[in-house]
């Protein structure tokens, strides 16, 4: 990975994050009884891939809440 990346891929790195979240939000919404191993898989991929982007200083004006958040809720789901 360039570093800083350029902006083009700072917006695919944040989309993608984005979409992250969006899986960890769909989990979330299973009752915590009906998530099966395939969900909490699904989350802790999803956590470790913004565990890796977040830390990135190169974000310019991108809102890391609801990275950072996702992280909170989706280790609050893993075992």
């Amino acid at each position: 990975m360039q570093f800083p990346r350029p902006a083009e891929d700072v917006e695919q790195d944040y989309k993608a994050c984005l979409d992250s979240v969006g899986v960890i939000d769909r989990v979330q919404a299973v009752a915590s009884a009906d998530r099966n191993d395939d969900d909490i898989d699904d989350v802790r991929r999803n956590v470790e891939h913004l565990e890796l982007y977040v830390p990135l200083t190169d974000w310019g004006d991108k809102d890391l809440t609801p990275l950072t958040d996702a992280i909170t809720r989706g280790n609050a789901m893993l075992p």
